[in-house]
Formats: structure tokens, C-alpha cells, sequence
């Protein structure tokens, strides 16, 4: 039902039955390796070129979560997924592959909750018994596309992220016999467009810390929560500095929250040492560690109820060629234990 302005309460609570999580090998030598299913020796994959690779990393996530939920791809409705790239392309493909009916969606980075409000809704109100959700990016090939070629070699700033090689997708089903030891999805809140005036493209997680934030707080207004109701609030992609800024927003618009139990999947996934700057970033950045780390820590008891913020930047090469400043997004989902 519809929660305040822009909230969904899921009242029959969808369960995420199962999830497929894979990366590239820079992701294999990180802090989480253990939460992926599969990883690739390179950016190739087999193909001979990255957006087809890309496309690897869908098949093989949506496959992986298949097997782990005992079904065959007929017993899926609806597949809701997207990517970073041209008229999410990899995706679409990917959607060929599986002959799913296919709901493609852009939300940037904050494509993984986007798709999982959506998945929820449909499966909540009836519209299906199994949807499958996720993101996608490739780093060679966001990196060719927003940035310059990696092969280029040029200098980044210390604003700048990692786009994440990764996909993380999931099934959600109804509630069934399994559903007492299986993470359930209990609300949502779809989050405005929000442009503070940023046109850094290198600077990603200041351009969407204040869509982060202004989601955060229309979440917790709609349903009448504090973010001491959650073990863990969690966002997609802010990195080191957006991370900074999202928490001092938060405190001066009088939310408290603590330091340890805010946290950034784009600060999850990488080790120190390797150097990526201000954190990871991309659309695969949230969908793998929430999909991996984060859903495998909820079924150790770890967390019992956490609140997922994915963030997106709505630029284009289009609009950085064009002065364009940064319109970002953030869709937040509540899951429980």
C-alpha cells in the first residue's frame, strides 16, 4: 500500500528466495571475495569485446540464481534489470538470452533497489509468483563509455571511483514453507530526481549524496520510522566522500545516526591496498554487496533489519559534452529478517 508520498509498505512481505552475484578478477582480490558465487580470470570472459563480457556477467548471475532457487527460467514472469551503458544493451541481450518477459529499467547506480521495489510491488499486489531483479557494470566498458578508454591511462582525481565488474540478481517469490529463514522485503521508497549543481562526472558520490540523503528522510517520514529502527543503513555507491557528506546532511537536518551502522557497499568491496581512490562505484556496486555480503550477514544473524539506499547519478556523455550539471536519484528498500 502506499505509505506518505512516495512509500510502499509490502504488507504479504515478498521473500528473496535466491541470488546470483559475480565479478571480474579485481573484485576476486577485494574484502568480500567469499560473497560471490563465480569470478572470471579477466575483463574479457571469452568475448571479444567488454560489452559483451558485460553481457557474461548478467547470464551467468541470472543462471546462478536459478540454480540456487531450483527453477527453470519458464517458471519466471517478469525480469527487471538494467545496466550503465547505451540503451542498457548488455541487459537487453542478456533479456534475449532468457526469453523472460523483460521490464528494462535506467536508474543508474540506484538501479539495483529500483528494480527490487518493482519486483516486490508486482509480486505483493499479485502480479506474479516469481520476478527476477538485478544490476550490471563492467568497468572497461563504463569506463570507454563516461570516462576515457582504461587502456588510455589517464589521471584521475582523488574524487574519482572504481566502476565495479560485477552483477548481483535475485528471485522474488512469495511467501512459502521456506520463508522463516529467508530475508523478506517489507517497504520501499522511490526517490525524486535531485541536482545540487555538481558537473564533476569525477566526483560521483557529492553529486548523489543529497538524493541519498533527501530519500533517507522521505522514507523514514512516510512510515513514521528513525534510523535507530534499522540494525544497518546502507548506501549504493557514495564512496568515501559522498559518505562524508550523506552523514554530515543527515546531522544537520537533525538525524542521528551512528557512525558504525552507516555504511557504503562502495567502500565494502575493495581492500586499501588496490588503490581505487574514493571507493567503487557502478550499477553492479549495491547489487553485489547487498545481494552477496550483505543478505549472507542477515542469515548469520549479523543484521536483522537493514535499509538499502542505491544511489544514481542520471548523467550521460551526452550531458557532460553540453555543461550539463548531475541529476541523481536513490531508491531505498527495507529488508528483514
Amino acid at each position: 500500500m502506499l505509505k506518505g508520498s512516495q512509500s510502499w509498505l509490502f504488507e504479504h512481505s515478498p521473500i528473496i528466495l535466491s541470488t546470483g552475484v559475480t565479478g571480474g578478477p579485481f573484485e576476486r582480490e577485494g574484502r568480500i571475495p567469499e560473497d560471490f558465487d563465480h569470478f572470471y580470470e579477466d575483463l574479457w570472459m571469452g568475448q571479444d569485446s567488454y560489452e559483451k563480457a558485460h553481457r557474461i556477467l548478467i547470464e551467468d548471475a541470472v543462471n546462478i540464481a536459478l540454480k540456487k532457487g531450483n527453477l527453470k527460467r519458464e517458471d519466471i514472469h517478469f525480469m527487471i534489470g538494467g545496466d550503465l551503458i547505451n540503451q542498457i544493451t548488455p541487459t537487453n541481450f542478456a533479456a534475449r538470452t532468457f526469453s523472460i518477459p523483460f521490464l528494462g529499467i535506467f536508474g543508474a547506480c540506484s538501479t539495483s533497489m529500483e528494480g527490487l521495489a518493482l519486483a516486490a510491488h508486482i509480486i505483493n499486489h499479485n502480479g506474479a509468483e516469481y520476478v527476477l531483479t538485478g544490476a550490471a557494470s563492467h568497468n572497461a566498458a563504463a569506463e570507454r563509455q563516461y570516462r576515457y578508454p582504461t587502456e588510455y591511462g589517464a589521471q584521475k582525481p582523488p574524487t574519482a571511483q572504481w566502476t565495479v565488474t560485477g552483477a548481483g540478481y535475485a528471485v522474488v517469490a512469495k511467501q512459502n514453507e521456506q520463508s522463516e529463514r529467508l530475508p523478506k522485503v517489507t517497504s520501499a521508497t522511490i526517490g525524486k530526481v535531485v541536482d545540487m549543481g555538481l558537473t564533476d562526472p569525477f566526483n560521483m558520490g557529492g553529486a548523489m549524496a543529497p538524493a541519498a540523503v533527501d530519500t533517507i528522510i522521505a522514507h523514514l517520514r512516510d512510515l513514521g520510522r528513525d534510523l535507530d529502527d534499522y540494525d544497518l543503513v546502507i548506501t549504493g555507491d557514495l564512496g568515501e566522500i559522498g559518505r562524508s557528506t550523506a552523514f554530515d546532511l543527515l546531522q544537520q537536518k537533525g538525524y542521528s545516526v551512528h557512525e558504525d551502522r552507516f555504511l557504503d557497499a562502495g567502500l565494502l568491496i575493495y581492500r586499501d591496498e588496490q588503490q581505487i581512490l574514493a571507493g567503487a562505484s557502478g550499477a553492479a556496486s549495491s547489487a553485489t554487496v547487498m545481494y552477496g555480503h550483505i543478505l549472507n550477514e542477515m542469515k548469520k544473524g549479523v543484521y536483522r533489519k537493514v535499509l538499502c539506499i542505491a544511489t544514481g547519478a542520471l548523467l550521460s556523455p551526452l550531458t557532460v559534452q553540453q555543461k550539463e550539471t548531475i541529476p541523481c536519484t536513490a531508491h531505498a528498500v527495507s529488508i528483514e529478517m
